[in-house]
């Protein structure tokens, strides 16, 4: 994703995808140390949409992540500023945001953020595998830490909220991708402050950032909002 500007005119009106709602975590590790790490891996050279990028796991929010029953519910005040400015008209709940978050994560990595416990309810076809563990996906441990709407004129567009979750909280071997799908190579922990030296969009420059301060100082009063779904760029913060 990113925040460049946005093309104008007719031909950049007809050209630009719908947007679509999605979810992304970043997962940070040794947060308590004074050498944090976080999860990225490089999308494909032929990618459609940020080829050969590194970035965070994330992805479009799926019809079944709408029917998940969290087995920890995310905090209220998380709940309430994801609530905030709707621009699809098909805009999901948190709990599906946060239900999606976890479901890339496990996708595209192959780590677990959940608990043990039973699924209530079918399971969606896509989260056969992660319900196979033996875990119901949490959400207590998330925290909405960002909002970025992709600009007109790119390939895909997407209305994107990132997640900050601690590696701690995730079930099973840190190390161990080997669950992972291929949409991301190059998995690996690297150090917060040699992450923005890596090919990064750059939305998740600004999102490393506002991490950082997150995982240094433990201070946000409001979550950053690029709001990009009118044409026009426009900063808001969502208290």
């Amino acid at each position: 994703m990113s925040a460049d500007a946005p093309e104008h005119g007719p031909a950049a009106r007809v050209q630009s995808p719908p947007i679509r709602d999605a979810a992304t975590i970043v997962l940070v590790r040794d947060g308590d140390t004074a050498s944090p790490r976080v999860l990225m891996g490089q999308r494909g050279a032929g990618a459609a949409f940020m080829p050969s990028k590194y970035v965070f796991p994330g992805g479009a929010i799926d019809p079944g992540d709408r029917r998940i029953a969290l087995a920890s519910p995310l905090p209220a005040s998380e709940i309430a500023r994801l609530s905030q400015q709707p621009v699809t008209k098909t805009c999901p709940p948190p709990e599906a945001m946060a239900a999606a978050a976890v479901r890339e994560l496990w996708e595209e990595s192959g780590l677990r953020l959940g608990r043990p416990g039973p699924w209530i309810g079918p399971v969606p076809e896509d989260w056969a595998g992660f319900a196979e563990t033996g875990l119901v996906p949490a959400g207590d441990g998330l925290r909405f830490i960002f909002r970025a709407v992709t600009p007109p004129g790119r390939p895909r567009r997407f209305d994107a909220r990132f997640f900050l979750a601690r590696a701690e909280d995730i079930v099973g071997d840190l190390d161990d991708f080997s669950r992972a799908t291929d949409e991301l190579s190059h998995l690996h922990w690297i150090p917060l402050a040699e992450a923005r030296a890596l090919d990064l969009p750059f939305i998740t420059e600004v999102v490393l950032a506002e991490a950082e301060a997150l995982v240094l100082e433990g201070l946000q009063d409001s979550v950053p909002f690029f709001d990009n779904s009118s044409g026009e760029s426009v900063f808001r913060r969502l208290a």
